[in-house]
């Protein structure tokens, strides 16, 4: 949702898990961790120009959002090819994450194999999140977290706040995020949800099957604590 919310400003061209990082990056870092300057910046130009060819010509000239969450983990790897990265995290009750993930019907890959069971997705939410948590702690970029259920609440507001952060004024045609998003294709699996209105039905979701999530609570905990749920 926020993906849309930012895509809908007229400065912004987000992209919905594209594939240019995989690709174009992460390659290049499982040959050598020493990669010279002028490499750097070669890969610089080619992501971005993968970027712009899935985009299309439209986005010439806007600000690139790479919606993505599974290259979490790879985060040093970004912010050492974009030291001047801003980082967007969208956060979400842990629990309602595992539940959202567990439910969805996509084909298979290497990484939401980890969804055929909330004992492995719980160990795959804590890989990623203890990778964030670390490089939050760095010195020499910008991020900033944003959270589902904030939006939900207070679209404008927070919606606001994220597009500020990305150096942009909001823009009336965010609210309506969905009109647009109703004309796009998507890969995300939850593709429908930003094709209407905000609701809160998905909100504290996972309560309703919290026996079934029992032995998982644990695991989560300390994400809920840190992250701000109760």
């Amino acid at each position: 949702m926020l993906e849309q919310i930012l895509d809908c400003h007229p400065a912004v061209a987000a992209l919905d898990e594209p594939s240019a990082f995989v690709d174009v990056i992460e390659p290049e870092f499982h040959e050598s961790n020493n990669l010279s300057i002028s490499r750097i910046n070669t890969l610089r130009r080619l992501y971005i120009h993968a970027l712009l060819q899935e985009a299309g010509a439209a986005a010439r000239g806007k600000l690139l959002v790479d919606k993505n969450p599974s290259p979490t983990a790879r985060l040093p790897l970004w912010l050492r090819v974009f030291p001047e990265l801003r980082v967007v995290i969208a956060l979400r009750d842990p629990r309602d994450v595992v539940f959202s993930c567990y439910f969805q019907n996509i084909l298979l890959n290497a990484t939401n194999v980890n969804f055929l069971s909330f004992e492995r997705l719980a160990k795959h939410y804590a890989d990623l999140m203890d990778i964030w948590l670390a490089v939050r702690e760095w010195d020499g970029f910008d991020w900033l977290e944003t959270r589902y259920e904030d939006i939900v609440a207070h679209l404008e507001r927070e919606g606001r706040r994220v597009t500020e952060f990305l150096a942009l004024s909001w823009h009336d045609d965010q609210a309506r995020f969905y009109e647009k998003s109703r004309t796009k294709q998507f890969y995300s699996p939850t593709y429908q949800d930003v094709t209407r209105p905000v609701y809160t039905c998905a909100v504290g979701r996972w309560r309703a099957y919290e026996k079934h999530l029992a032995p998982i609570l644990p695991a989560l905990e300390p994400y809920c604590r840190k992250f701000g749920y109760g």
